[in-house]
């Protein structure tokens, strides 16, 4: 199997801080989250993250009028201008302070960046080559606090500037005769929100507290006049005129206070507060291009909304888990995706929408386990509440609540092929309960190991369970002999994770030693080890005394997943990488960075020498008090205002892994989200049986002379995926028994394969079934007989049909 898998989406998380942007048509909306930015599409209801990503959390996304550009700032103040058409960084830049936020002026030709206490315009790139693509123009003074929001005049004239210091600043994009730059006062918190009316200098002002204030202006944008270079005032500095570069000063212009003679001498904008309402708290907003869709953005619990002001209703409303994402697991059609939080919350995702359809929040405690019936309708998931559930996809609903006699916190799951056994091993008394999943009784309780079970996992063709325990064995029970151990395997070391490989002949354990070692489990013997501590590649945290390379030396893999054909095995850990073996020459095949956001901590192998003191590292002195991205702990008994709220770092892991039952994919969660991982289909070019007079002309002379099998043949021998495609759209509909029953056996799997893959994207649906149909009836036999190894294949195939179906069935 070739590893050419690269990331395709992010799950899991639909916001985490910053603000929301509409794409140019209203019905797209851009969300950051963590250290990349997810598109949520409103019609089609779908999902996508962009392949580009900021090296710490990202703070702000400011959009071009046109769609086609974004510029996306992180927390430390580095900028990336990207192609929202090509997904490419065109370029990168770096404001060397904190921003908060940033907007593109309606015309598109300027931008307004706000850091600290200052507002600074500057040109926006545009479509001719530039040397500079940021050039500032002018820096605005005026607010005495952090400045938090900007908003823009239809016309591009003037913008709005939100403070920290409860006031509002409105300021123009030229230099205007009658407009001084004076603070709007008025309200009693931060100001989260500035918004001009359309085509008019009236304006709505929101604070933190959720106060909002209606300011309207006695003059109309028409009314504004240019001033004479010549009326220059003294307290506002010019650059010396010429090429500006990066970086640059810029023109600055200081806001001031309005004196009486000014007042009698000239007409100016004046202001006057009519009305404030009060409302929920919110975080972020945005309002779409036609003004029906107002977003809503939520970062403490992570909610992105989308609301429909007439209708009174929601057009979005998605929520990842509060908390950390603690287990994952496919469905037997890779369709759906079910995640467990420390939030006590079980959600189901749809893998091609990348959005959640459903939420079960029965558990009150940490879930730690979640794992679907061979069905494919039933969701069983254990908790530490002591309390393992099966969920019904059908009516959504909690069906059965299994628990044991005395109160025990489970750690693991596991279901037999039937579905029928329910089995769930304690961590704090040493056992492992069975249930029936038919009555809900507790069947037995299963007691030997002599530490807590840390995994357990049945086997896919046998009623075997295999538990792995921190007592340094794995025990296999016999299920259908009085529940007996049949087997003990000794390890090297306390047992973190076993899994069978899915024809059920090899058994793989994690130790925390570090290994991974495989056993037969007829034989019970040991068929070769992994040893993986050296692959993990852990980072330093702060608080750590000790190098990396010394910490490595107690990390170990806590999670393993086979791949859909056995012949490799995907382990993750403590650390930001995932390694994917090769079981049977038992070598390091590829490795996966999960995340390169040094937002998260444990992400560099160096303590930055920059921050060290006598005293320590700076990074551990605390300047924040919470109100950004910390997580509030709260004190006993305080319901407002928290004195005890701090800003921390989450180290950055793999808590599970699952790959897809099609083979096409697998997912993992981690700190950051769930992260899914797709083949990626434009690697290229991988003949197959290639010879010289295999070639794109001698293929299309074969349809001109309508020798359609022969054709599928070469096309397939070339395996460029295009050409695949136009040879099997070119062969006559009734012509396609004819070139089935005609095909060497070995092309009939990888013919299939592609049916599969083509199915799920295309409109042709009828032609692709009948494909399908003729392959598996006149070659059913010669494929049942290999049904293992084509496994994956039938059940891509089964995922795309599914698809169309519920689609269609909906009409």
């Amino acid at each position: 199997m070739k590893f050419a898998y690269r990331f395709s989406n992010l799950l899991g998380a639909v916001y985490r801080q910053g603000n929301l942007n509409f794409s140019k048509d209203g019905n797209a909306v851009i969300s950051p989250v963590g250290n990349r930015i997810s598109v949520f599409d409103l019609k089609n209801n779908s999902s996508e993250t962009l392949p580009v990503s900021t090296t710490k959390n990202i703070s702000c996304v400011g959009v071009s009028p046109d769609g086609n550009l974004a510029v996306v700032v992180d927390e430390d103040g580095a900028a990336l201008l990207i192609s929202l058409i090509t997904r490419a960084v065109l370029h990168h830049f770096h404001f060397h302070k904190p921003v908060s936020s940033i907007r593109f002026s309606p015309d598109g030709r300027r931008f307004v960046v706000t850091k600290e206490n200052v507002a600074l315009m500057y040109h926006a790139p545009g479509k001719r080559r530039e040397f500079n693509a940021f050039v500032l123009d002018k820096s605005y003074y005026g607010p005495y606090d952090e400045t938090t929001c900007i908003d823009w005049t239809d016309d591009s004239k003037c913008f709005v500037v939100g403070s920290k210091d409860m006031s509002t600043w409105v300021f123009g994009a030229e230099r205007w005769a009658n407009l001084i730059y004076y603070s709007l006062g008025g309200h009693k918190d931060v100001i989260v929100g500035c918004f001009f009316e359309k085509d008019s200098l009236d304006l709505y002002t929101v604070s933190q507290d959720g106060t909002l204030c209606v300011w309207e202006s006695d003059t109309e944008l028409d009314g504004l006049v240019l001033r004479k270079t010549r009326d220059r005032p003294e307290d506002e500095e010019d650059e010396e005129e010429g090429t500006r570069t990066e970086g640059d000063q810029g023109e600055v212009i200081r806001g001031k206070v309005e004196t009486p003679r000014e007042r009698e001498r000239t007409k100016n904008v004046r202001y006057k507060q009519i009305s404030n309402i009060s409302d929920q708290r919110i975080t972020s907003v945005a309002i779409n291009c036609s003004g029906d869709w107002i977003g809503f953005g939520c970062s403490r619990m992570g909610q992105l909304l989308v609301w429909e002001w007439q209708s009174e209703s929601y057009v979005f409303k998605q929520q990842g888990h509060f908390n950390n994402m603690a287990s994952l697991t496919y469905s037997p059609d890779g369709q759906y995706i079910v995640t467990g939080g420390d939030d006590g919350k079980v959600k189901v995702w749809n893998t091609n929408s990348g959005l959640c359809f459903v939420t079960f929040t029965e558990h009150t405690s940490s879930v730690t386990s979640v794992t679907f019936t061979s069905s494919g309708f039933v969701i069983v998931s254990a908790s530490l509440d002591g309390t393992v559930r099966a969920f019904d996809l059908h009516r959504y609903r909690n069906f059965r609540t299994f628990t044991s006699p005395r109160p025990a916190q489970f750690s693991s799951l596991a279901v037999d092929v039937s579905g029928e056994l329910v089995s769930a091993g304690a961590q704090d008394s040493f056992e492992i309960f069975l249930w029936s999943m038919q009555t809900g009784r507790l069947l037995e309780v299963l007691g030997g190991h002599e530490g807590p079970v840390s995994s357990l996992c049945f086997s896919p063709v046998q009623s075997i369970l295999a538990s792995a325990s921190w007592d340094r064995t794995v025990r296999l029970w016999d299920m259908l002999d009085s529940w007996q151990v049949k087997e003990t395997l000794p390890l090297t070391s306390d047992g973190l994770s076993v899994s069978y490989r899915p024809d059920g002949q090899e058994l793989a354990v994690a130790t925390l030693n570090g290994e991974i070692s495989f056993w037969n489990p007829q034989t019970a013997t040991q068929t070769g080890s992994v040893s993986g501590r050296h692959d993990l590649q852990t980072g330093r945290k702060e608080t750590d005394k000790v190098t990396a390379k010394q910490t490595a030396k107690g990390k170990s893999f806590t999670s393993l997943c086979y791949s859909a054909d056995g012949e490799s095995i995907l382990a993750g850990g403590q650390s930001k990488f995932v390694c994917i073996y090769n079981v049977k020459e038992q070598l390091l095949m590829k490795k996966f960075e999960i995340s390169c956001n040094l937002s998260f901590d444990a992400m560099e192998e160096f303590l930055d020498r920059r921050k060290m003191t006598e005293f320590g590292s700076l990074a551990l002195v605390d300047d924040g008090t919470g109100d950004g991205d910390g997580v509030n702990i709260s004190l006993p008994g305080v319901r407002r205002g928290d004195m005890s709220s701090r800003h921390f770092k989450p180290e950055i892991r793999v808590s599970s892994l699952r790959f897809s039952p099609t083979g096409r994919s697998w997912a993992a969660t981690t700190t950051e989200g769930l992260l899914v991982y797709s083949l990626d289909g434009s690697l290229v070019f991988d003949p197959y049986d290639l010879d010289l007079d295999v070639t794109p002309a001698s293929i299309r002379k074969q349809l001109r002379l309508q020798d359609w099998a022969s054709a599928v043949v070469l096309a397939f021998r070339l395996n460029e995926n295009a050409l695949k495609q136009e040879v099997l759209e070119t062969v006559p509909h009734e012509q396609i028994p004819l070139v089935c029953s005609s095909l060497p056996d070995v092309y009939v799997e990888k013919l299939l394969g592609f049916v599969a893959s083509c199915l799920e994207k295309s409109g042709h649906l009828q032609f692709y079934l009948t494909w399908t149909q003729n392959l598996l009836m006149l070659h059913g036999q010669k494929l049942k007989n290999r049904s293992g190894s084509i496994l994956p294949t039938l059940q891509a195939l089964q995922k795309s049909i599914q698809r169309h179906f519920d689609n269609l069935s909906k009409l």
